[in-house]
């Protein structure tokens, strides 16, 4: 009876698991249809869908086709591919440092991106080179995190927080000592710290798309180690499980997509936060589900995220994101509480 009675409860549970991923797919495409046929001019989800199949299919764009394809679409993707970036790379975070309040901007990628912006915009640089020098500081914040945080050949969890805020906190400190230098891109700069999704045009998204393919499909490959890493770094160890270079690979690949991301987009809180928590309530901590499913939610919600600024007097992505992020986090506190 035992062994039934297992069964039964395994085939409701990939049952379950399964409807809960075509929920998801099919709210990503909702999130689609609506991300690139609401705004200034309403295109009816039908034609939406005969601009998308023509320029699947290399047809002639005409009309509509051509305000989704060159001006929409782009920023829907670059919704998606942030979205699911953000939130596979949380859901990595508090996995491997086993803290429910890790985010993808633990290590100073954050600050890192925005002290790169800051002086790119400072000094007058080409729009072009503003991603580039974002990406390159944040980079180089996380690098000086694992230093700080190095003792040997380990990178102990606590240090590394640690560090992380140190190295965040002094360089927010310089960027605003930049912005106060330059008051009249303090605007500019300020813009980048919200996030912002307007100016991605598909060179963007072609740019973007390796840092967030390597470092979440890295991510989803070591789903079935960080599962082990949560019986405890004794017990992993026990298992085979090489915890310190596992920690520095899951560090590594978490900041390369998160730094790619942001450096394009800005700094969009919560998403990476929210997400996996919520899909933990839903389906469980096993990573191998919560990482998959995190990125479809998380690129879904920040489309639409996304589409609630440009269609409100909200404007920037990141002051909603916030907006809904922040009492949600509060009603997750007090049930844990509970």
């Amino acid at each position: 009876m035992i062994p039934a009675a297992m069964s039964l409860s395994a085939r409701r549970s990939r049952v379950y698991l399964a409807s809960g991923t075509a929920l998801l797919l099919a709210l990503l495409g909702l999130a689609v249809v609506l991300g690139t046929g609401l705004g200034s001019v309403n295109i009816a989800p039908g034609a939406v869908l005969t601009a998308l199949w023509q320029g699947v299919t290399r047809q002639a764009l005409a009309g509509d086709a051509v305000i989704i394809w060159q001006i929409r679409l782009p920023r829907v993707v670059m919704g998606v591919l942030v979205g699911a970036a953000l939130s596979v790379c949380g859901g990595a975070f508090q996995g491997v440092f086993r803290n429910p309040l890790s985010d993808p901007y633990l290590l100073g990628v954050a600050s890192g991106a925005g002290l790169g912006a800051t002086v790119a915009l400072t000094l007058g640089w080409p729009h072009a080179l503003i991603p580039l020098a974002a990406l390159l500081t944040a980079l180089g914040a996380v690098a000086a995190t694992l230093l700080l945080a190095r003792e040997g050949r380990r990178f102990p969890p606590t240090r590394l927080i640690l560090s992380g805020v140190v190295v965040g906190s002094v360089l927010s400190a310089a960027t605003t000592a930049l912005m106060l230098r330059g008051e009249d891109r303090a605007r500019q700069v300020l813009a980048y710290t919200l996030g912002d999704l307007s100016f991605s045009g598909w060179r963007d998204v072609l740019t973007v798309l390796p840092y967030v393919g390597l470092g979440c499909g890295a991510l989803l490959l070591l789903a079935r180690a960080l599962d082990t890493l949560q019986l405890g770094d004794l017990t992993a160890r026990s298992l085979g499980v090489p915890v310190e270079r596992l920690r520095l690979l899951v560090v590594a690949c978490a900041s390369l997509a998160t730094a790619g991301a942001v450096a394009y987009v800005g700094i969009i809180g919560f998403v990476g936060l929210i997400v996996p928590h919520l899909v933990r309530l839903a389906f469980g901590a096993g990573h191998r589900t919560l990482l998959p499913l995190s990125g479809l939610l998380g690129g879904s919600l920040l489309v639409l995220a996304d589409l609630l600024a440009r269609t409100t007097p909200l404007s920037q992505v990141g002051i909603v994101t916030t907006l809904l992020g922040g009492p949600f986090f509060l009603w997750l506190l007090r049930r844990e509480r509970g």
